[in-house]
């Protein structure tokens, strides 16, 4: 079976972890907006240690390990192809994206995925915390549709291994607490998704929730009509979360893992 051996995995994690620390650093130095810290950092990454834990236990193979078997048993229809191999990896990269666009749409609209994925807005604040913010049904429940995806298209091993790592490198930009500057942040908008254009997502605002649903490639929002380039009222405007969460509830671990089970 062709895989990705743990050095690789503990090299993408090792990355991964590096920047983590690097955009924390930047958001302590240089915040775009006033940080809370504290209790609500603690619940995130409380919530980020139960999620790795569930999918570890729960779902063995995961994405990476989902590619290896299709590509020993010919599943999908990258292994009835012949491509070079940069190819499959862009072709990879840009396929799981779209998907996981869709994916973060069909949470937005589908009353029992907005449920879960209401955990990740009800954060009252705004910074690579809130990447780590998920409720652990709908971590699980996105790994088993990534690996559907994943086998349904015969997605190549290493190409799926890179998008793991540039992926999760993405979210933690896409949530960070601080901006591009002026000169660089529509250019680079053009291609990618930007701390600035993913914030608005995190307005309470309704119009701009439901918009910018991208995390790596910023034009499948345009493509499908949910772009929306600056919030109504500025970037220092923006109310953060849920109007209905306002308050220090979403910081507790408790109350946020019992949220979707709430009327």
């Amino acid at each position: 079976m062709d895989t990705i051996g743990p050095s690789a995995e503990f090299v993408g994690f090792g990355v991964v972890a590096a920047v983590f620390g690097l955009f924390a650093l930047i958001e302590f130095v240089s915040p775009k907006r006033t940080p809370l810290r504290g209790r609500r950092w603690v619940t995130n990454l409380l919530l980020f240690g139960i999620d790795t834990l569930l999918v570890r236990l729960a779902v063995p193979l995961l994405m990476v390990g989902t590619a290896a078997l299709a590509a020993e048993r010919g599943w999908g229809l990258f292994n009835w192809v012949t491509l070079p191999p940069w190819a499959g990896v862009i072709a990879a990269i840009v396929a799981l994206d779209l998907a996981l666009y869709l994916q973060h749409w069909a949470t937005h609209r589908v009353p029992l995925l907005w449920r879960l994925h209401k955990v990740h807005h009800a954060d009252p604040s705004f910074d690579i915390t809130t990447a780590a913010r998920f409720h652990p049904l709908e971590i699980g429940f996105s790994m088993l549709f990534k690996m559907a995806v994943v086998a349904a298209l015969g997605l190549p091993v290493f190409g799926v291994f890179l998008f793991e790592v540039v992926f999760n490198i993405a979210t933690l930009f896409t949530h960070a607490n601080f901006s591009l500057p002026r000169g660089v942040e529509r250019p680079f908008r053009a291609l990618l998704v930007t701390p600035d254009m993913h914030r608005i997502h995190h307005s309470s605002f309704r119009r701009e929730t439901d918009s910018n649903y991208g995390t790596l490639l910023s034009g499948w929002d345009r493509v499908f009509g949910t772009y929306v380039g600056d919030a109504a009222k500025g970037q220092d405007g923006i109310e953060i979360g849920l109007k209905a969460y306002q308050d220090e509830r979403p910081h507790r671990l408790g109350w946020s893992l019992l949220l979707p089970f709430r009327d």
